[in-house]
This record gives structure tokens, C-alpha cells and sequence, in this order.
């Protein structure tokens, strides 16, 4: 193992009481991103040095400002009025504020965009006595380039002392990532894909994550530096490589950050070997599972399953397990856990599976985990952080999304052209997840590029991508699929919910309703079959009763697919 860089820190709360215990001050207020507990015992421990500390968070501050200075219970109604600045999206600040207005159930709360590049919300409060206040709300922000040149907007460390308008100070949080970003982009990497196996950036913070009272909401500053060295290390790959922003092809390797809870903000950057260990856990029963199967269970149900097996590799020397049930049905291909991290979708294609298996005619496909090397990355970081949406596994193990892969090096893909060739199917439900709660990167801008219509739940969507010729064929399957999952009302309500939310905070998702549920229809020639449906439950990180709702919707979702491949008409297409 080589390591490219390590440090330790002092932790900015104890900073601020060692630098203020023997200065003349008398009143500082300041802004980094710690846990409220942990803010609150640097207040008493100044406040026993006889100055008057206030210390809020630097992370989503309208939030934390209602959640820790306001007493709720008093409230009628509550303004705000949100910063909208020149160097940020319209709504940055408006999403920051996600989900207040979820939380305050009995409480009548209303937005508005400011006017100008102030960086404070302006908070009017009514109370159920016909009190009135305002409140400025500051969010500490600076302006800076990241490691690929772009300009960024991004929350930060503050301190104003005895009154006066402070200024920035770098916070470990802050300290921790940038020089090792730094130290991972001075390094050789040469320009032969992949540059390494394993690129480990294990990290400790004494930060608490902070659950919410909605759905599965939760403020957590280590999931957010992990979304941070990811993605930031995949735009440094890709820009290196001489390819564009945002690209699936790039194949650096496989880059976990590993956030931890622990005593002394550190990090630890080194390159590791790949590893080939199958973490494993006690089964459970398929049709309550309320967290991820283990690995040897989803071979266990396959082999249940039956019919003829076939596998493909993968880098770290696992297997891509699939199934061939040949029947008289027209064929169908059911795959899931292509992005690893996204886990209901291996549940619903197996549920559906053996539900099809029962069919004297059944003919399909099943591969419920194409990416393995990806689904023990993220079944070891679950074993520390269990509620993180951990996109370190989305990937492969060379660090690309499987789905771009090349016809002359397919590797975990391969399952997939074998599955075509055996089957001849016209339809391909491949079935994904998307984070359950807000997903965020609190040193890049807030919101996540590229993904910015992903940053908060919008319900169970369907895409649909088909060839021109199949165009009546996508409506026909969409319309039966959404006829079927209407009658599914738990899952009804939560789109009805999380819409509603989005619209709000985000703005218009883009979607054409089919039956009530969300759909993106699109054309899309260079798939090799000509139906593709794909499934998007909001499933990272859920357990539990909301695991067995996501796997069920998974599995209604394929059932009826299958069922609409059956009565459609298939286009006559000339060739020339």
C-alpha cells in the first residue's frame, strides 16, 4: 500500500476555545460545521471563560436555525425570504432551506426570492399570540475553483467578534479535503487507464449525523464529504484523462472514501489492492427482506430459480450471475444492481423472478446483480454508515458505469449481450434506486453538478428508452405498467408527497404523468434492444418497512411488464 497523503487536525471547536480564552473578547458568534452538541459544549466551555459564544451551523442554516433557536410550538406562520446570488443557481439557497416546510406540520410556511447578492435569508415569523419578528439569517459562503477549474459557491467557516461582520476561517471540514485533493492531484498517474486499484481516502470526524422526522431525511456532514472526494475525484480522472465532465466511459479505478465517526478530524489517502472478500450476513425471507441480501443468498435464490446459468467477470475476480428460463412466452430480460448502491431493485427482480418460474411458459432472463465488485464496496461501508447513500459503489471496480461499456471489452456487460443473444427480447427492464433523502456536496457548490435534479426524493419514476420504430409499443407497455402500479396507494401517496416537495424546493421535475405516475419517454437508437424500461425507486438508504415497500413496487413493476410484453403489437420494420 502506498500512501499519498495523512494528516491529523485540531478540530476547529476547540481552536475557537484556545484562541478566544485569553483574548479581551467578549461576544463571538461563529459558524462551522460541527453537530449541535458538540457546538453547544464549545459555548459553555467559552461562556466559563467568560465570553459569549454563539455557534451555529455553517451547513444549511435556515434549517438548523429553525431547528435550534426557534420554538416551533408558538408559531402561525413563517416568511422567508431566500438569497438568490449571481454565482450560484436560482434555487441553491431555496434547496439549503429542504425540508422545513415538511417538518413544520401545523405550521403555514411560505417562500420568496430575494433580490441582490446579500447572503442572508430574511425570516418573518408570526406567532399564534399575533406576535411578529424577523430574524437575519447569515450563510457563510466563498467563492473558489475547484480542482478542474470551476467556480464554485460554497458554504464555509465564519467568526465575527464583539459585533463586527467577521470574516472566513478555513474549518477542519474544509481542511481535511482540500489539501488532500491537493496531494491526490500532484501525484503521477500516468495516462493509462486504470491508474490504480483501490483509491482509499479514509477519513474520521466527530460529527453526529442528525435524523429528521420525515421520511428518510437526515443531516450528515460525513456523508457530504463523502459525495464530495467522490465526485470531485471523478471530475480530476476525467478532466486528466482528456474526457469531458461527467463521462461513464473513464476507468481510473475503484475510489472509496470511507467517512468515519471518530474522536480527531484525520485523513488517509493511499492506494490499495483490490479486494476479492464476500462479506456475508444471515438470510432472510425474500419477500420481507428489510435490508440488502447477502451475496451468497442471491445465488442461492438463483439457483432456486433454475433454468441455464451463465456469468461473466469482473475485474476483482467476482462473477456476474444470470439465469435462462426458455419458454414459449415472448422472452423478457430482468436485471438489476447496476448501480450497486441502489439495493431494492436485486430484491424485486428476484421476487419477480420466482414468481415467473412458478409459469409452465415463462420465458426470461434474470440477472439481478450486475455490478458485485460494487456491491461489497458498499455492503463494507454500510457496516460503519448504514444510512449513507455510499455512490462510491454505484461503479464498478474499474470505476465506470457498466451500461457505457464497449462491444470489444464488456467485462459485467457481457451478461447482458449473452442474455440478447439467448432470448432475442424486445423489452429489458433494468431496475435502479436513487438517494431517499437529500443528496448534497457541502464544498462544491451545494448541489450536486450534474445531478441536480436529483438532489431530493421525486418519487417512484419510470424511463423509458426505445427505438423510433417501437414508439407506440413504449406508450402501450407504460400505460399497462402504470394501470397496474395504481392499485399499489402506498406507493401512490409517497409520489403524491415527494412531488409535491420537489415542486417546492426544486422546481418542475420535467415529467409526463402516465396513470398518475411520473415517466421520461425518449428515443434512444444505439441500445441493442428495443424496449428498455428502467425503474428509479428512491431506496438509498432505506431498511426496514420502507425496504419491503421498495422491493415490492420493484417487483409489481417487472410483473407487469412482463405482462404488457405479451399483448403488445411489435412494429413491422422494413429492411432495406
Amino acid at each position: 500500500m502506498t500512501i499519498l497523503f495523512q494528516r491529523e487536525l485540531e478540530r476547529t471547536l476547540d481552536a475557537l476555545v484556545s484562541r478566544f480564552s485569553s483574548s479581551n473578547s467578549k461576544r463571538i458568534e461563529a459558524w462551522t460545521f460541527d453537530d449541535e452538541p458538540s457546538r453547544r459544549r464549545a459555548e459553555a466551555r467559552l461562556r466559563d471563560l467568560g465570553v459569549n459564544a454563539r455557534i451555529r451551523s455553517a451547513y444549511k442554516p435556515l434549517l438548523h436555525f429553525f431547528l435550534e433557536e426557534v420554538d416551533w410550538t408558538a408559531l402561525e406562520a413563517a416568511h422567508v425570504i431566500y438569497p438568490v446570488h449571481s454565482a450560484a443557481p436560482a434555487n441553491r439557497f431555496l434547496l439549503e432551506a429542504y425540508p422545513l416546510s415538511a417538518l413544520a406540520k401545523d405550521l403555514a410556511v411560505t417562500f420568496e426570492a430575494s433580490t441582490g447578492d446579500a447572503l442572508s435569508y430574511e425570516v418573518n415569523l408570526t406567532f399564534k399570540d399575533g406576535g411578529t419578528a424577523i430574524h437575519k439569517v447569515f450563510a457563510p459562503n466563498h467563492l473558489h475553483q475547484d480542482m478542474i477549474g470551476e467556480t464554485s459557491l460554497s458554504p464555509t467557516g465564519w467568526v465575527a467578534v464583539d459585533g463586527d461582520a467577521g470574516s472566513r476561517v478555513e474549518t477542519d471540514y474544509e481542511i481535511l479535503f482540500h489539501p488532500a485533493m491537493k496531494a491526490i492531484a500532484a501525484h503521477d498517474w500516468g495516462v493509462v487507464e486504470p491508474y490504480f486499484e483501490e483509491l482509499s481516502i479514509a477519513v474520521t470526524l466527530p460529527i453526529e449525523d442528525r435524523a429528521l422526522p420525515y421520511g428518510d431525511e437526515v443531516i450528515s456532514l460525513r456523508e457530504g464529504l463523502h459525495e464530495d472526494f467522490y465526485f470531485s475525484l471523478l471530475e480530476f480522472f476525467q478532466k486528466h484523462s482528456g474526457k469531458p465532465v461527467g463521462d461513464r466511459t473513464l476507468r481510473p479505478g475503484q475510489i472509496v472514501p470511507d467517512i468515519r465517526y471518530g474522536e480527531r478530524p484525520s485523513v488517509r489517502v493511499e492506494l490499495r489492492p483490490l479486494s476479492s472478500r464476500e462479506r456475508e450476513d444471515q438470510h432472510q425471507p425474500l419477500d420481507t427482506a428489510v435490508a440488502p441480501l447477502p451475496t451468497s443468498q442471491i445465488k442461492a435464490e438463483l439457483q432456486e430459480i433454475g433454468g441455464h446459468a451463465f456469468t461473466a467477470a469482473t475485474r476483482a475476480g467476482r462473477s456476474v450471475n444470470a439465469r435462462y428460463r426458455r419458454g414459449t412466452d415472448r422472452p423478457v430480460i430482468i436485471s438489476g444492481g447496476q448501480h450497486a448502491n441502489e439495493t431494492t431493485g436485486v430484491v424485486g427482480a428476484l421476487r419477480a423472478a420466482r414468481q415467473l418460474a412458478a409459469m409452465p411458459d415463462a420465458h426470461f432472463v434474470i440477472s439481478p446483480l450486475e455490478n458485485p465488485d460494487g456491491y461489497q464496496i458498499h455492503w463494507r461501508l454500510r457496516e460503519n454508515n448504514p444510512r449513507h447513500m455510499h455512490h462510491a459503489a454505484r461503479y464498478t471496480a474499474h470505476g465506470d458505469d457498466l451500461e457505457y461499456r464497449s462491444a470489444g471489452d464488456p467485462g459485467e456487460k457481457a451478461i447482458r449481450h449473452e442474455a440478447e443473444r439467448l432470448t432475442g427480447a424486445r423489452l429489458h427492464v433494468n431496475l435502479h434506486g436513487y438517494p431517499s433523502h437529500e443528496w448534497t456536496r457541502p464544498l462544491s457548490g451545494y448541489i450536486p453538478r450534474g445531478f441536480a435534479m436529483w438532489t431530493i426524493p421525486r418519487g417512484f419514476f419510470l424511463i423509458m428508452r426505445h427505438h423510433a420504430a417501437w414508439a407506440k409499443q413504449a406508450e402501450q407497455v407504460l400505460d399497462h405498467v402504470t394501470r397496474r402500479l395504481m392499485q399499489n396507494t402506498a406507493v401512490v401517496e409517497m409520489n403524491r408527497r415527494q412531488k409535491e416537495l420537489f415542486e417546492l424546493y426544486a422546481g418542475d421535475p420535467g415529467f409526463r404523468m402516465i396513470n398518475g405516475f411520473p415517466c421520461l419517454v425518449s428515443v434512444v437508437e444505439h441500445q441493442t434492444v428495443p424496449l428498455t424500461m428502467i425503474t428509479e425507486y428512491p431506496d438509498e438508504t432505506i431498511y426496514g418497512e420502507a425496504f419491503i415497500a421498495g422491493h415490492t413496487a420493484q417487483m409489481q413493476t417487472v410483473l407487469a411488464a412482463y405482462d404488457a410484453a405479451q399483448v403488445i403489437t411489435e412494429p413491422e420494420i422494413l429492411v432495406a
